[in-house]
C-alpha cells in the first residue's frame, strides 16, 4: 500500500537585516533575502527564485520520469524559468502571474521529436508544483539532435 501523504519541513533562521538562512535536516543551508528591488542584498537566493527553482526542478523530474518510462533516449536537457511578478489592478500585493518554461532537449534520434514534445507536455500536466500553483505555466520547447 503506497502512502498518499508526504510531509517536509524547511527552517528559516533570520540572521539581520533582510537576510536569513534556509535549512532542513542534513540539506546545505541557503541564504535567503529578498531581491534588490525590494532592498534585498543581491547575489542571494531570493524566495522569487527559489519559488522558480521549485517549478523549474519538480518539471525536470517529471520529465526524466515519464521520459524513462516512454524510452526516451536523450542526450541532455536544460530548462530556464522565467516568471513575471507584478501587482495586477485592483490586487494590494504582488504575485506572479505568469512562468514560462524553456526546456531544451537534444534527442539521439530525431525521429523521438513529436514523441518528446508529447512528453514534455505530460510533463508540465503532472508536475506537482505546477499544479500547486494558481499562476499560468507556459511551455516553450526546443528540441534537436546530438548530430
Amino acid at each position: 500500500m503506497s502512502q498518499t501523504e508526504h510531509f517536509y519541513q524547511v527552517d528559516l533562521s533570520w540572521l539581520a537585516g533582510k537576510e536569513g538562512q534556509l535549512s532542513s535536516g542534513t540539506l546545505p543551508p541557503i541564504m535567503a533575502s529578498s531581491p534588490p528591488e525590494f532592498n534585498g542584498k543581491d547575489g542571494i537566493w531570493t524566495p522569487e527564485h527559489l519559488f522558480l527553482a521549485s517549478i523549474n526542478s519538480c518539471f525536470m523530474l517529471t520529465f526524466l520520469a515519464i521520459a524513462e518510462i516512454s524510452k526516451l533516449e536523450f542526450i541532455s536537457f536544460n530548462c530556464q524559468a522565467n516568471g513575471k511578478l507584478e501587482r495586477p489592478a485592483g490586487a494590494k500585493t504582488f504575485e506572479f502571474t505568469e512562468v514560462t518554461l524553456t526546456p531544451k532537449v537534444v534527442l539521439k534520434n530525431i525521429e523521438d521529436k513529436t514523441k518528446t514534445e508529447k512528453i514534455l507536455e505530460k510533463s508540465e500536466r503532472n508536475c506537482f508544483i505546477s499544479n500547486s500553483i494558481k499562476c499560468a505555466i507556459k511551455l516553450v520547447a526546443e528540441i534537436s539532435t546530438g548530430s
